[in-house]
């Protein structure tokens, strides 16, 4: 009976952190939709979004450390407590960089935009996809999954040089686009990182899986 409730609350905690990420994605996306939309009660649904993702973010600490002081967990199953805590952290972190998007989208929502928005819908995107895949390698165990999605980090990294590279250019030939092109390489920044934090949620999933620590990409 006391295991079977233990495995219980393992599996609440891997499905908790599997919700963490399907929000977290979500927080992704209509942040800089709104953000491209010009959609300011959008962007309030992404702030108050991130309550949600915080309190799953306390549960789980919550429960990992009830699981790891009552339960004294060993080998595999202390592995997955000790990377599902991990990942909640990221998880949290790219919530607030999705946050500060949106927060940026109600600062600009009525300034005439610098530029059509095409490259930071791309990064939106692809940071979407790997958190969607990265979260399917956490929930199948699967490594390499977790390893590939690791490697499009560098079309993210490529991305935020091309974005930050062409708002320099707006800066210097108008100086009127100074704030403007400020607040969209933020935005760009801010995906930079949330691709940076995917990336230590795949060295996760390898080290919940194999006992490996590794440094992806």
């Amino acid at each position: 009976m006391v295991r079977e409730a233990y495995h219980r609350d393992l599996h609440k905690l891997k499905a908790d952190g599997l919700k963490m990420g399907v929000l977290v994605g979500r927080a992704i996306g209509d942040a800089v939709l709104s953000l491209k939309n010009r959609d300011i009660d959008l962007a309030q649904k992404v702030i108050d979004m991130d309550n949600e993702i915080d309190d799953i973010n306390h549960e789980i600490e919550d429960d990992c450390m009830r699981l790891l002081a009552l339960q004294q967990p060993m080998a595999r199953d202390l592995r997955l407590i000790i990377s599902v805590l991990k990942m909640a952290i990221d998880l949290e972190r790219i919530g607030d960089l999705s946050l500060e998007i949106a927060v940026i989208t109600q600062m600009t929502a009525n300034v005439p935009p610098v530029k059509p928005l095409i490259d930071i819908p791309r990064m939106s995107e692809t940071c979407q996809q790997m958190l969607a895949d990265t979260m399917k390698a956490f929930e199948n165990k699967d490594v390499e999954l977790a390893k590939q999605v690791a490697k499009r980090d560098d079309e993210i990294d490529m991305l935020f040089d091309q974005i930050r590279r062409e708002l320099i250019t707006f800066m210097i030939e108008d100086p009127k686009k100074i704030t403007g092109a400020q607040h969209l390489t933020f935005v760009a920044r801010y995906l930079e990182r949330i691709g940076d934090h995917i990336t230590n949620l795949c060295e996760n999933v390898v080290f919940m899986v194999t006992g490996e620590r590794v440094e992806l990409n």
